[in-house]
C-alpha cells in the first residue's frame, strides 16, 4: 500500500542524514542516477538570469546542476514536505556559498507556485505524491510561454522486466515506491495542461523523463 503524507514524512525523516549516500545504492542495479538528473536539467532548457521550481528538492542533489544553468542571476526555489530533508539541503546550500535559493517547507499539493517561473522540475517525488495531477495544473498555469515542467520518475516496466517487479519494488522501497504508484500515470496527467508533451522511457522501461512545454 501507498505510503500516506504522515508516513512519507517519518520514512524520509529518518533517512534524510544518508541520502545522499544511500541514492548512490541505484547504480548497485544498475541505474546510473546522475545521468538521468543531467538530462532532466538539460530538458528545462534554463537560461541565465531564469526562476526555477523543484518539487521534492530534498537535500539538493540537482542543485548544483541548475546552478549551472541559471547562474548567480538567477533563482532556484526548492520545496519539501520534510523539515529534515531541507536541513540538509541547508547545509548544500552554505556549503556552496549560494545565494540564489529558497528553501519552502510545504506539501506539493498546497504550494502556492509564484507566477512567471522559467520551468519546473521533479525528479524521483511526484508519483509519490497522490494529487499529482493538481501539482501539475497549478506548475503549469505559473510556467511562462515556452517554459517547461520535467518529471523523472519511476513507472511499471511494459517489457519482460514486467515479471521482475515484485523484486525491482523490493529494491527501491526503502525510497517509499510501493506497487500501487504503478497506476500513477503523471506523464498523463500533463497531456492535459500542456499544449507539448514527449515522454522517454530509459533503463528498461523502469524510469521515464517527461516534458511538457508551455504554449507560445
Amino acid at each position: 500500500m501507498a505510503l500516506n503524507k504522515n508516513q512519507l514524512i517519518d520514512l524520509y525523516r529518518r533517512r534524510a542524514r544518508h541520502y545522499n549516500f544511500t541514492a548512490q545504492l541505484y547504480y548497485l542495479i544498475g541505474l546510473r542516477e546522475w545521468a538521468y538528473r543531467k538530462k532532466v536539467i538539460q530538458a528545462l532548457s534554463l537560461k541565465r538570469g531564469d526562476t526555477v521550481v523543484e518539487m521534492g528538492c530534498g537535500t539538493g542533489l540537482n542543485f548544483g546542476l541548475l546552478q549551472e544553468a541559471v547562474g548567480n542571476e538567477g533563482k532556484i526555489i526548492g520545496v519539501d514536505m520534510t523539515d529534515s530533508m531541507l536541513d540538509g539541503a541547508r547545509e548544500t546550500v552554505r556549503g556552496n556559498h549560494w545565494s540564489n535559493v529558497d528553501l519552502v517547507l510545504s506539501d506539493a499539493t498546497t504550494y502556492q507556485f509564484p507566477r512567471g517561473v522559467n520551468g519546473v522540475l521533479s525528479t524521483f517525488a511526484i508519483t509519490l505524491v497522490p494529487e499529482y495531477e493538481s501539482v501539475i495544473r497549478a506548475a503549469a498555469e505559473a510556467l511562462v510561454p515556452q517554459a517547461r515542467l520535467v518529471i523523472l520518475d519511476f513507472k511499471m516496466p511494459s517489457n519482460w522486466l514486467r515479471r521482475l517487479a515484485p523484486l525491482l519494488v523490493l529494491i527501491v522501497r526503502p525510497f517509499a515506491v510501493t506497487p500501487d504508484l504503478a497506476s500513477r500515470h503523471p506523464w498523463e496527467a500533463m497531456e492535459k495542461y500542456f499544449a507539448k508533451v514527449s515522454m522517454k522511457e530509459g533503463f528498461g522501461g523502469m524510469v521515464y523523463i517527461a516534458v511538457g512545454e508551455q504554449a507560445k
